[in-house]
């Protein structure tokens, strides 16, 4: 599997070959056979070209060259890996002799990490030209975790391509993350139910074996991740599965149809992976039994119409030999002031008498960035009878753009450091990546700090390597750490935001401008004294640079031109109605027609161009189906453009005629419509105070004032 953003049809020339210094040389058949296809794969994959087969080998020009073997030794302790090389110092060479590296290892993707620290290693150009790759290329690790993985959301439109999941277990294989969850709420393939997952892009029976197969050469262990009560709502929609609602979100319990309809759900989910394991889900089951359930059977507590029907289905697991794992906000504490409240403990006498007792409970918190709440929570887990509780952290690629990654980095810093506290037990987490309201963000944003969270993996300590850190980016990625930061401040103010132990969220300020009515700007009071014009076209000029200069050290720098139009977008659009109204205030005709043939028409076609480049970059990412939910947006905002436009030359033309027909300066009294653009006489209000641009909203809370009656 080639990386498929190294390809000539590529929209720029950005991906031209882009040697090391060093090669990092494998005798694929030499090695041992578990690993072979794994380093073919990464050998394919590799973004500087640098890792190849020395059987394949042409004359490579390369100034150092290290040979890397494998060894395969069961005494190491499973998840520890050394590396080794026989000569300190390159120029120590014998002649006739090579620099050879030897990696032992116990565990298969321990091995990849190895060859992922390598390729960090060949980055670091001052020791390397000073002969000093053994401080480089001898050390030793050991995972903090017997899992750690990633789950990625296919459920919010967005379902990925395969060469794009194949592209995203080589980055992990090379980052030591050995497992894979693909969220799926509907967007798989069920046997005699075509309208699960209909023209939603499911993946087939076929496609999630193949990418099962794939992990599989690379040590990754892939779990399906299904729903089984809430977040049902993309197929409870259809008439055809009305008898099991009991609402338009959550399945109906206790209905002997659910469960035939759940276990056919279970069975087609984890049919293609070798896995014995299922996340089934049962978060956010918002209104269980309040529905259709209380209609059709009484009340009943929903705290326990919820725990029958998890040993309903944790039933149909077992008889299917299945592990089943769910989110552990159960309908008791569902919502997230409790879930998160450390002085709620949900380990009540009737929870812990009815939740099965092999069930794996998983704790998500992306908001937090102080340890202690963290390694509360995981206390009570336990005091729960989960023994090993599961942690789930996040990146925050939800209702942006791109993702929040200094943000992030200080959450997943968080959640591990009490993760690893080995009294509390934890030995299996995943960080997650969210695509709510429409999964508008670039999912390989997510990079930077999912290598951040797999260093984390591998060191004892509170902190990472930073070097190291961002020399594995550069390596494995074959991007820019700081480049990729940088493009977060999409969302920032121009003084950056302030983030405390207290701070759980993060604004979305690219987001919300962008969407907004360009000619009501309701949300404009908000960011009134803030300098956003020159703050986007800073942005913009830096990553314009990044892309550019880097095209040979960081080719997959060409990702950051998803931020760097809209940057440049919203450079035009954050001040433009402002201007507009100053002069339509100040009957300065002759500016507000500059403004429309000006900046105005620059916005069109710069938000004409994000569209075109956002619509390539989704199509060459995901399947096609949901980009449509976003292709609206866009037609509503270059329409509500379009529409500005005419308006402003219907006025300033109008005005021209009456002035030379002497009647200027009565439109009060005209009731052309042409007289006046009464949505620029609007005084607005500030509706939120306090928060200024420290918003996080979603797309039909942004783009109008007015809902839909």
């Amino acid at each position: 599997m080639t990386n498929p953003y190294l390809q000539e049809n590529s929209t720029s020339s950005m991906f031209m070959n882009t040697r090391s210094s060093v090669l990092i040389v494998i005798d694929t058949t030499r090695q041992p056979t578990d690993l072979q296809d794994g380093i073919s794969k990464l050998i394919s994959y590799a973004p500087h070209g640098n890792l190849v087969d020395e059987n394949a080998m042409n004359e490579e020009i390369s100034e150092f060259r290290w040979h890397v073997d494998f060894i395969y030794d069961a005494g190491l302790v499973e998840g520890e890996y050394v590396c080794k090389s026989n000569y300190i110092n390159y120029t120590e060479v014998l002649p006739g002799d090579r620099f050879e590296i030897q990696v032992t290892y116990h565990r298969k993707i321990d091995a990849f990490r190895a060859i992922g620290r390598l390729l960090a290693a060949a980055r670091n150009s001052y020791p390397i030209m000073q002969g000093e790759h053994g401080r480089l290329v001898n050390f030793r690790e050991k995972a903090q975790f017997d899992t750690q993985g990633v789950m990625i959301d296919c459920s919010r439109n967005g379902v990925l391509r395969l060469q794009n999941i194949y592209f995203l277990l080589n980055n992990m294989a090379l980052m030591g993350l050995n497992m894979l969850q693909l969220y799926t709420e509907d967007t798989y393939e069920v046997d005699g139910e075509p309208l699960f997952g209909y023209l939603r892009g499911r993946y087939t029976m076929r496609e999630l074996s193949l990418v099962d197969d794939y992990a599989f050469d690379l040590g990754i262990e892939v779990i399906p991740c299904i729903q089984t009560l809430g977040h049902m709502g993309q197929v409870l929609q259809w008439q055809q599965y009305a008898h099991l609602r009991d609402n338009f979100e959550v399945l109906l319990p206790e209905s002997e149809p659910t469960y035939e309809f759940i276990e056919k759900l279970i069975v087609s989910a984890a049919r293609p992976f070798r896995s014995k394991r299922i996340h089934i889900g049962m978060d956010e089951a918002h209104g269980v039994g309040e529905g259709r359930y209380r209609h059709l059977y009484g009340y009943k507590d929903p705290n326990l119409v919820f725990m029958e029907h998890l040993q309903k289905v944790h039933e149909i697991c077992t008889r299917n030999d299945l592990q089943p794992m769910i989110w552990s906000d159960t309908a008791k504490n569902n919502s997230l002031q409790g879930y998160y409240d450390e002085l709620n403990n949900p380990a009540s006498p009737e929870l812990l008498e009815k939740i099965p007792s092999n069930l794996d409970l998983v704790f998500w918190d992306y908001y937090h960035t102080n340890p202690n709440t963290y390694a509360q929570k995981i206390r009570q887990h336990r005091d729960m009878g989960c023994l090993k509780p599961w942690i789930a952290t996040g990146i925050w690629t939800w209702t942006r753009f791109w993702a929040a990654v200094p943000f992030s980095l200080k959450a997943i810093r968080a959640s591990m450091i009490a993760a690893k506290n080995k009294e509390d037990g934890v030995q299996n987490t995943f960080i997650t990546t969210w695509g709510d309201d429409g999964n508008e963000c670039d999912i390989f944003s997510a990079l930077p700090a999912l290598l951040y969270y797999a260093q984390h993996g591998y060191c004892e300590d509170n902190e990472v390597d930073i070097e190291l850190l961002k020399l594995g980016f550069e390596g494995i990625c074959g991007a820019d750490f700081d480049d990729w930061t940088f493009a977060s401040k999409i969302d920032d103010t121009p003084e950056g935001i302030s983030v405390t132990p207290n701070t759980n969220y993060m604004p979305n300020m690219s987001k919300w401008l962008l969407w907004e009515d360009p000619m009501l700007g309701f949300l404009s009071p908000q960011y009134a004294d803030e300098d956003l014009e020159s703050h986007y076209a800073l942005i913009e000029r830096q990553l314009s640079k990044a892309i550019e200069l880097k095209k040979l050290s960081a080719p997959l720098n060409e990702r950051l031109e998803l931020p760097r139009r809209i940057a440049k977008a919203l450079s035009l659009k954050c001040s433009l109605r402002k201007y507009c109204v100053n002069a339509y205030k100040r009957k300065d005709h002759t500016l507000l027609l500059e403004l429309a043939h000006g900046r105005l028409m620059l916005l069109r076609q710069e938000v004409d161009g994000l569209w075109k480049y956002h619509r390539k970059m989704w199509m060459t990412t995901y399947k096609p189906f949901g980009w449509e939910m976003l292709e609206s947006r866009y037609g509503a905002l270059r329409s509500r453009l379009e529409t500005m436009f005419d308006r402003i030359i219907e006025h300033t033309e109008y005005v021209r005629t009456i002035k030379m027909n002497g009647t200027f300066g009565q439109e009060e009294e005209d009731e052309d419509e042409r007289a006046r653009i009464p949505e620029f006489e609007t005084t607005l209000e500030c509706l939120y105070s306090g928060a200024k641009t420290n918003l996080l909203l979603d797309y039909p809370r942004a783009a109008f004032p007015s809902r839909l009656g």
